[in-house]
């Protein structure tokens, strides 16, 4: 695709009109219905098949894609045997009306590569902490935001990739052949997303662009494109000393601290002062390109980039004082939830509740870990590195074990065409009246390293509504459906441009 992309051809205001009436209209209801579905990822729902919520998300989806009757589409929940569902999308291309007399015959052909929608419709667990009148499946319309699990991760992508098609066909306007791939596991990790890539890659196509709706923005004043992605390790690791609990008086001092014993195991990948993880396979340089991005996106957002987050704050001596970041430089700050591998503990077992904690030395204790990867360290080797790491000379001769293990690599945006680089730009400035934004992400969406391995002269629009507060994954997530009408705008009109890059 490299082509300059027409003026004059489409009514931004038009659009923006459009997809924010259907917004209103019809896409919050549908995401209300879905928020207060539980349809939880397999790694958090292993009888997700019995329970049926799965199976209702996606067959509600399709029953409105094929409700909305757009022209040329077709829609299909595709199924392979043991895996969960994924639902496929294909828009033929369309031609439009015809174009400004003044336009070229260059400008008028459509282009014959495919157009890639991705989205999930699987989610996170529950979790805790939600506001008193909020839940995960509680959905709730506030302020322009709608509150619930999954609504902005990421199951507004479907909805919002219709009305965009929609809103072209109302202009008559051209756009290329357009498929959609929905899948059902990424929050587990797409485990069982390449087969279906490999089961439906003939029906793909030449995909030119890819529009991934399910990443992050540095705030909701503009249109940003995620630069990068991290990947992830984790699994579970656990130490055993016991068969079963002792008395803590009798034991302790001669039987050493299962949790004492995994502390010192953590001390091998993390310098517990600084967070800096400590073997240098986990690292790698970061691109002159991203530091230039990353310095003018710190330039943009500033000390927003930490203030973000709902710090915890503390009683000294009568006054409050907040929890501080690692970093207040915001150049360093991006490029820590970016570039840098971090260690988070997300889960424990062995460890009674406070109320029931006797006074027993615990046979067990066990942590899931996961470890943020930086973009360009390949999973598989970290993985096998890092059980190497724990399991190695356990102290005291414990049984430690690191199972469960499962990883999955970054991403690192291409270059992009100077079309692509035309297209996002104009879309953000006329729906958000400011320049698009460039900006890497700290989470892992698997589908996109197999994305630009599989079609390596793509274009990538890895985008999102996951903006500050947001929460994703945690209590209180929203969507920001102001924001999410000005994204739908951007995509219809990057759309467009798309169907004259040839």
């Amino acid at each position: 695709m490299n082509a300059s992309v027409p003026t004059g051809v489409l009514n931004a205001a038009q659009i923006l009109n459009q997809v924010s009436a259907a917004w209103d209209n019809d896409i919050v209801g549908q995401l209300e219905r879905y928020v207060a579905i539980p349809a939880k990822s397999p790694m958090f729902d292993p009888d997700w098949a019995q329970h049926g919520y799965i199976e209702t998300v996606v067959r509600n989806a399709f029953e409105w894609v094929q409700a909305q009757k757009v022209t040329g589409l077709t829609a299909e929940i595709v199924r392979l045997p043991g895996r969960t569902p994924v639902l496929f999308i294909e828009v033929a291309a369309s031609q439009g009306a015809s174009q400004n007399i003044a336009t070229s015959l260059e400008n008028t052909r459509v282009s014959g590569q495919t157009v890639m929608f991705y989205g999930h419709l699987d989610k996170q667990p529950e979790f805790t902490g939600w506001r008193s009148d909020l839940g995960p499946w509680k959905p709730v319309y506030e302020d322009g935001k709608l509150y619930g699990r999954g609504g902005a991760d990421d199951g507004y992508a479907v909805y919002a990739a219709i009305a965009a098609i929609q809103a072209l066909h109302s202009q008559q306007a051209a756009h290329p052949r357009i498929v959609g791939l929905i899948e059902t596991c990424e929050e587990s990790g797409s485990y069982d997303l390449l087969p279906y890539i490999d089961a439906l890659k003939t029906r793909l196509g030449d995909v030119g662009l890819v529009m991934c709706m399910d990443s992050g923005a540095g705030n909701y004043d503009q249109l940003w494109l995620t630069s990068s992605l991290r990947g992830m390790a984790s699994g579970v690791l656990k130490v055993e000393v016991l068969t079963e609990g002792v008395h803590s008086g009798d034991a302790s001092g001669l039987v050493p601290s299962s949790f004492r014993i995994l502390r010192h195991l953590l001390d091998r990948l993390e310098d517990s002062a600084t967070g800096r993880l400590l073997p240098a396979s986990f690292h790698c340089e970061v691109p002159s390109d991203r530091w230039a991005q990353a310095k003018a996106t710190a330039a943009t957002l500033g000390d927003e980039v930490y203030k973000r987050f709902p710090w915890a704050h503390a009683d000294c001596g009568g006054s409050s004082q907040s929890m501080l970041p690692t970093t207040t430089d915001p150049l360093q700050a991006l490029l820590n939830r970016t570039w840098l591998p971090t260690l988070s503990v997300t889960g424990a077992e062995g460890l009674p509740d406070l109320q029931n904690a006797g006074n027993v030395l615990r046979p067990y204790t066990a942590f899931k870990l996961s470890l943020r990867l930086p973009p360009l360290i390949d999973a598989a080797k970290a993985v096998a590195d890092l059980k190497t790491l724990l399991e190695d000379n356990a102290p005291y001769q414990a049984k430690v074990t690191f199972n469960h293990a499962a990883g999955a690599t970054g991403w690192n945006a291409p270059s992009s065409a100077p079309w692509f680089d035309q297209a996002v730009n104009t879309a953000s400035q006329s729906c958000f009246g400011a320049p698009c934004g460039y900006i890497g992400q700290g989470g892992t969406i698997p589908l996109m390293n197999m994305l630009s391995t599989g079609f390596p002269r793509a274009q990538m629009m890895v985008c999102g509504v996951l903006g500050p507060k947001s929460n994703a994954h945690g209590p209180n997530e929203f969507l920001h459906v102001p924001y999410a009408k000005k994204l739908t705008a951007a995509v219809a009109q990057v759309l467009a441009a798309a169907a004259h890059a040839a």
